[in-house]
This record gives structure tokens, C-alpha cells and sequence, in this order.
């Protein structure tokens, strides 16, 4: 060896012997006694198995929701108070002939709002709709106020009846947003529990929206009435409904893999062997969720996907490295323990990586993604042994098939050509350019991820495409009605029994005025509001009265009679309602930023602006912790991954050539994300951790290969042409392989799956071409001169 090449820097740490001694041990132990292992596997995936069959889809509203935040921990402590605002919603009947003021439709109308009302988890004290007593109206007369019910007890649905309703609903002032503004449909407000009543346990969404549509939305139809719903919980029904769809994608996902698998080996043991492994891995994850008492949400529905895939990926090494010591004259036992050998540290190291790209996703305050990866961490944990055990053990009977030798030795010397125009990326002249036009992508990604947005950035429910039931249905209510279903709520908070002071009513008052000149604020409803309209009917409604008073007295009878969804019975919590235009991010910032500023400019005394409850409010919550949450989380995910790689090569040049190109392509994916208008929200801030903690599987196996030759005493150059003919191969297959799994995503009716399945194409394909381009260039730049090459 040249004095150069002892020049090199040490590649391995110290303890080098001391591992493969442990290695050499773990592999006596493991194909020595291959039955009692096979066994062993075989007992456990039975029971793990039988435990994945309880496994049920899941989802709750805690669990969506950042319950740490300070926002969120206001709206919990009133709960009870603001859930009309909040988890709620909205049923609405539709007349598809004629209006609503017949006898029939007013009689479909009290029965649909009665199957309602007996649905377990419907909070029934606050239901309402034209039938239930808390529909009030009030007019002022010669005589006084009066006021009733909507339909009063008289009704009996003759012409004179339904006159006398209609002009009720006006009285009420329920035009646009309990009924339609063209009398077409009416709107049942149904707020729900969080807790079943019956079982004590979380509402189950998936069980109540199903029970919703058999015995609502079917029945009804059959009656000459459409029945439309909008709300969280119906956004989560129909998520778990498209469950059966999620599993028909990753059953062709999983065909199209294995089928790809056998074309690259060409022998359908192995392709057999290694597709059965990854599918039992998924279902021991599964029953290891089952028993943690864990469900699958729908956003997490998806990682039994990326476990297949990252199981595929360590496989593919398996196989092709048997291939080689095969075509070396090896038998299958003997290639086996061989390639236990080489790939037990790099393949661990990579898992380990993949888990803590997980892992670091416990940072952001949100159950469902903090669930997300536990489960996501189970599976890797669980591929630790099926990959790293069990899978040497069935290849060492299996071994690989004649035509699979004959395809393996076909395909690399028909790539050798191909594979030395790639070894060039380590020279010089190459590998500059080439550093030099991934600065300027990278450059690039950054300009273009400015305009990448928090939240949502479309009306309606963006998990689902435009033309799906639940956005037709949410299209359909604001085309008909004044009312937004964006809400969001904020607690005026007061001592016991002073909010209807003069002085908390006029600040009130002032946030309110203030509130409606923000850009997106199209209404207002809160107690103040209707305070000032009971002044002005007790005073012959002469308007020049719908003002205050400092009269106590009246403030007192200006309060009495108000709905209680307006003020909490201690009179302390009076939520202010902000109807808006919409829920994406810019107008929750700029409605979150007018009441702190407008907090901070008023001294509120014993008065408190709390933030913030309904739907927008939560939202508005989300966006802020996932805002704060993301740039920690890359943080973490590049940080702790690189001590791993650190921690494998005990090299800082071989770690930041390994990190650099993922660098590159987390920056290219948000750049695409701002182009196609996907923001970062629970459905996509995944993705980028997923991509980084998979995509270093390819940097890690392939330097690993080519850490061995080095060390023979192959220039670098030499080092990285043997190691493409090898794990260069599977790295390329794994990449564009996976790549076409997810690309079927792209027909799925689940608007947010076909995204995560374009961005995970994007970063398979990106983290492939990085790890077998950029990253032997980076590393040749840094770690050898001209003599090593």
C-alpha cells in the first residue's frame, strides 16, 4: 500500500473488532440454531398476528388537535360552554322540489332531527334546529316584547301554521343560517361529545358518522329529502370509510413491487421469501399496536406502506448481495452468514436512522402525528428482527434459483458500462460541476420554499379532492347560506356574574368593531350583540337606543332571555363568535394578530381575551404549533441522524457527504410543495421526515460497500465503481421501485394521499439519484486527493 493511501483517515473507529466480534457471535448463534430461530418467529407472528385481526381504525378529536397549546387549553377549560362553536355539525335538509314550508317536508324535518337526537355522542341539551325549544324569536310590540318558539305547540301544518312559522323564522332572524336564504333546505346544529355516553370510552367517528349516514342520510333519501353534512367528525368518517381504498392501493402497491422484485431477481423464491417477510412485519407491527391498545387513524392508516417499503429496501440488499457471493461459489448457508456480516451494522445503523426520523415527530404537540410515530417507530422495530434475523435464515434455505444466478450475472456485466460513466462522478472535473449545480438547486429550492404556506390553503376539507360528497355538501352551504363555517371563537372572560357590565360590555363592544375591519371577518355573534338588540326592542326599537347603558338595571334585563350558547350560567365566559370567509392560514394569522393586538393596546383589567375555540380557532392553534414545531423538527431529524452516521463511520467529511444530498432534497420538496399549493399541515409535515429518515438508507449501504473495498486497498475511484456493481444496483432498483408503488397513489379519491404519494415519489427518486451521484462526489472532494483516485 502507497504512503498515500496510508494517509487516508480512518474510516472505522477502534472498536471496530470489538463489533464484529459481537457480529461474529450474533452470527454463530443465529445460523446455528436456524430451526429454534424459525420458531421462534413463527410463534410470535402467530400471536401477533391474531392480535392484528382486533385492530380498528381510530380517530378522536383530543387527538387532532394540539392540546398543550395555550389556545387549546382555554377552549378546554370551557368546554362546555363552547362546544356548540367547536365540535360540532352541521346537518343539513334539503327540499330538492318546492321549499321547505310544507307539511310534508316539516314533517320529515322533526323526524330526521329526532333519529339525531337519539345517536349516541350528540351533546342533545344543545341541538338545534326549527324544532327544538332553544329556536327562539322575540319581536317588540305596542304591547312589549314577545317571543316563542319557532314552531310554536299550535302547529298543526295547515296553510295558516305554516304561514306562522315562516314569519317566525324571520322574527328569529334564522335566514342564512338555519334556513336557506332561498327556503330551499334548513340546517340541524348538532354539537357532540367527546365521550360516548353509553361506553364512557372516546367518541368513535368512524362508528357514528357510519350510523349517521344508514340511519340519516339513506333513510331520508328514500323520502324525497337530501341530507348534507358538514363538520370534523364527518371529515374523519368518511377519512376511516376510505379505509377500504387505502388497502386496495397498498395491495397494488405491494403487487407491483413484488412483481418489479421478480423481474430484477428473476427468482420467484427469493421475490417470495422477501415479500412475505415485509408482509409480516407489517402484521406484527399491527399486532403490536392492537396490544399496546393503539388504533390507526387516518393518517396513520399509511404507515404500514412505509414500513413495507423501508422492508424492501434492506431486503433488496439481502438478495443482491446473496446474488453475488452465490456467483462467487458460495452456497446459500455460506452466502447467507456472509452477508449477515456485511450488512448487520450498515443495515442497523439504516434502521436506526429511519426510527428516528420517527421519533423526532414527538416533538410537535398533536396526538395524531405524535401517534404517527409511535406507530411508525413500532414498525421499524419490529424490521429490525425480521430483517436482520429472520430474513438471512430463510435465504440461507432458499438460497437463489439457477436463472436467478444467469439474470444477476446478465445484468452486471450488461451495467458495467454503464456503471463506469457513473464512477467518473468522483473526479475532479466531474464532481465540481457538479457540486456547483446542486449549490445552484439548491439556491433554487430556496427562493421557490418562501412562498411555502402553514395550514390550509383551499375551502373546504383539502384531504379531499374538489368534486368529492363532503366539499359538494360544504360548496352547497355557502352558496346557500349567509353563515360561514369557518368560526372562530374567542373568550370574553369576566368575574362571576359581571359580564354584563357596562364596562365589560363596551370593551367587548370595541374588540368586536375592531374584529370586523379585519380582511376575512364577515360576522359577529356573542352576547353583546344580542344584549344590544333586547335593549332596543324594550325601548319601541327606536334604534338610537341599541346602545349600553351604565344603568345596571338595564344592562341586567338586556341580558335576560339570551341563548345560552351566548354566556356560560356563572356569567363569567361570554364567547365572541367571528364567522370568516375562510379557513386558510393568512386569515386565522390575521384574525389571531388583531386580538393580540388589540390585547395589548386596551388595559382589559379584570377582563380577559382568551384564544381561542371553534373550528377556526383550533385550527388557527394547529397551524401555529406545526409553524413553530417544523423548523425544530428538521433540526432534530438532521442532528440526531448524523450522530447515527457519525456514530457508524466516526467521520465528519463522511457525514456531511451522506446528509448533504438530503439536504437537497428536503429544500427541492417544500420548493415543489409551495409551487402545487400544499401547505404544511398534519397530512404533509410527515413526509419530510419519513423521506430523510429512508433516504439515508442509500447513502449508508452503498459508502459502507464502498468503506470495505477502500479498505482492500482499492483507489477511491475503483472503490466506488465495485460497490455500484453491487449495492449500487439494489440502491437504484429500491429507489425508482418504491417510486412506482407510491406513484399509484395519484388515482386515489383521497386528495391528501395522492400528495404524500407525490412527495414521497419525489423523494425516493431524489434521495436515489443523490446517494448514488452526489454523494460519492462530495465525498471524493473531501476525503481523497488525486493519488487515491
Amino acid at each position: 500500500m502507497t504512503a498515500q493511501q496510508n494517509s487516508r483517515p480512518t474510516l472505522r473507529p477502534l472498536k471496530k473488532s470489538t463489533m464484529q466480534h459481537l457480529v461474529d457471535r450474533t452470527e454463530r448463534a443465529l445460523f446455528h440454531n436456524r430451526l429454534v430461530v424459525l420458531l421462534m418467529f413463527l410463534v410470535v407472528s402467530v400471536v401477533l398476528g391474531i392480535a392484528a385481526l382486533s385492530l380498528r381504525p381510530d380517530a378522536s378529536f383530543s387527538r387532532m388537535i394540539p392540546t398543550g397549546h395555550p389556545f387549546i387549553v382555554n377552549y378546554l377549560k370551557f368546554e362546555d360552554v363552547l362546544r356548540p362553536q367547536s365540535n360540532v355539525l352541521r346537518v343539513l335538509v334539503e327540499a330538492p322540489q318546492g321549499d321547505i314550508l310544507t307539511k310534508e317536508f316539516l314533517e320529515t324535518l322533526r323526524e330526521v332531527n329526532d333519529k339525531i337526537f337519539y345517536l349516541p355522542g350528540v351533546d342533545r341539551g344543545n341541538l338545534k334546529s326549527l324544532w327544538t325549544p332553544n329556536a327562539m324569536w322575540a319581536e317588540v310590540t305596542t304591547e312589549g316584547l314577545r317571543a316563542g318558539r319557532v314552531i310554536p305547540d299550535t302547529y298543526d301544518g295547515g296553510p295558516e301554521s305554516l304561514a306562522q312559522v315562516k314569519q317566525n323564522i324571520q322574527r328569529a332572524n334564522l335566514i342564512g343560517s338555519y334556513v336557506a336564504n332561498d327556503f330551499k333546505s334548513v340546517v340541524i346544529r348538532v354539537p357532540l361529545l367527546e365521550s360516548d355516553p353509553d361506553t364512557g370510552k372516546p367518541l368513535d367517528y368512524g362508528a357514528f358518522t357510519q350510523a349517521l349516514e344508514q340511519q340519516v342520510r339513506e333513510h331520508f333519501a328514500d323520502q324525497g329529502v337530501n341530507i348534507r353534512v358538514i363538520g370534523f367528525a364527518q371529515i374523519i368518517g368518511d377519512l376511516l370509510a376510505a379505509a377500504t381504498d387505502i388497502a386496495l392501493f397498498f395491495a397494488i402497491t405491494v403487487g407491483l413491487i413484488s412483481l418489479m422484485l421478480y423481474l430484477y431477481c428473476r427468482c420467484w423464491r427469493s421475490t417470495a421469501v422477501t415479500v412475505l417477510t415485509c408482509l409480516l412485519t407489517v402484521a406484527c407491527q399491527l399486532g403490536l399496536l392492537s396490544l399496546l391498545g393503539y388504533g390507526l387513524d387516518p393518517y396513520s392508516i399509511l404507515v404500514p406502506f412505509l414500513i413495507f417499503a423501508i422492508g424492501i429496501s434492506h431486503a433488496v440488499q439481502n438478495i443482491n448481495l446473496m446474488m453475488s457471493e452465490m456467483g462467487l461459489g458460495a452456497t446459500p448457508l455460506e452466502a447467507s452468514r456472509r452477508t449477515f456480516r456485511a450488512l448487520f451494522i450498515p443495515g442497523t445503523t439504516a434502521l436506526l436512522a429511519d426510527a428516528v426520523g420517527f421519533i423526532t415527530l414527538l416533538v410537535i404537540d398533536i396526538g395524531v402525528i405524535q401517534q404517527l410515530a409511535i406507530t411508525a417507530s413500532i414498525g421499524v422495530f419490529v424490521a429490525i428482527f425480521t430483517k436482520m434475523f429472520l430474513l438471512p435464515v430463510l435465504m440461507s434455505y432458499v438460497g437463489v434459483s439457477p436463472r436467478g444466478m444467469q439474470q444477476q450475472h446478465k445484468r452486471t456485466h450488461s451495467s458495467w458500462p454503464i456503471f463506469r460513466r457513473v464512477a467518473a462522478v468522483v473526479e475532479p472535473k466531474v464532481a465540481v460541476p457538479l457540486i456547483l449545480f446542486s449549490l445552484v438547486l439548491l439556491g433554487f429550492g430556496y427562493h421557490a420554499r418562501q412562498d411555502l404556506k402553514i395550514g390550509d390553503l383551499d375551502k373546504g376539507a383539502p384531504e379531499f379532492r374538489p368534486d368529492a360528497r363532503y366539499n359538494q355538501d360544504n360548496a352547497y352551504l355557502l352558496n346557500h347560506y349567509t353563515t360561514s363555517t369557518d368560526v372562530f371563537v374567542v373568550m370574553f372572560k369576566t368575574p362571576q356574574e359581571q359580564c354584563a357590565r357596562y364596562a365589560a360590555a363596551d370593551l367587548a363592544n370595541q374588540l368586536e368593531d375592531t374584529l370586523l375591519e379585519v380582511e376575512g371577518v364577515e360576522s359577529v355573534q356573542s352576547l353583546y350583540r344580542a344584549m344590544r338588540f333586547n335593549i332596543l326592542a324594550r325601548n319601541e326599537g327606536n334604534p338610537k337606543w341599541a346602545e349600553f347603558s351604565r344603568d345596571q338595571f338595564v344592562m341586567n334585563n338586556a341580558r335576560s332571555g339570551v341563548a345560552s350558547e351566548f354566556v356560560d350560567p356563572n356569567c363569567s365566559v361570554a364567547p365572541i363568535s367571528l364567522y370568516l370567509a375562510d379557513h386558510k392560514a393568512e386569515t386565522l394569522t390575521r384574525v389571531v394578530n388583531a386580538i393580540e393586538a388589540f390585547s395589548q393596546q386596551h388595559d382589559t383589567g379584570e377582563f380577559e381575551i382568551l384564544q381561542a375555540a371553534g373550528n377556526a380557532g383550533i385550527e388557527a392553534a394547529t397551524n401555529i404549533v406545526i409553524k413553530h414545531s417544523e423548523k425544530l423538527m428538521l433540526i432534530l431529524v438532521f442532528v440526531i441522524i448524523s450522530l447515527v452516521v457519525w456514530w457508524e463511520f466516526k467521520s465528519l467529511r463522511v457525514t456531511f457527504a451522506l446528509m448533504a444530498p438530503l439536504y437537497l432534497s428536503t429544500v427541492l420538496c417544500e420548493a415543489v410543495m409551495a409551487y402545487m399549493g400544499l401547505g404544511v399541515k398534519i397530512a404533509t409535515l410527515p413526509v419530510i421526515a419519513l423521506g430523510v429518515g429512508i433516504g439515508v438508507d442509500y447513502g449508508i449501504y452503498l459508502y459502507s460497500r464502498m468503506e470495505g473495498f477502500l479498505h482492500q486497498g482499492l483507489k477511491f475511484r475503483a472503490a466506488f465503481f465495485e460497490a455500484l456493481k453491487t449495492t449500487g444496483t439494489s440502491v437504484a432498483f429500491t429507489g425508482v421501485t418504491l417510486a412506482m408503488g407510491v406513484a399509484t397513489w395519484s388515482f386515489s379519491a383521497l386528495k391528501f394521499q395522492a400528495d404524500m404519494g407525490l412527495l414521497l415519489v419525489l423523494l425516493f427518486i431524489w434521495n436515489m439519484v443523490g446517494a448514488l451521484i452526489l454523494m460519492p462526489a462530495i465525498a471524493s472532494m473531501l476525503l481523497y486527493n488525486k493519488n487515491t483516485r
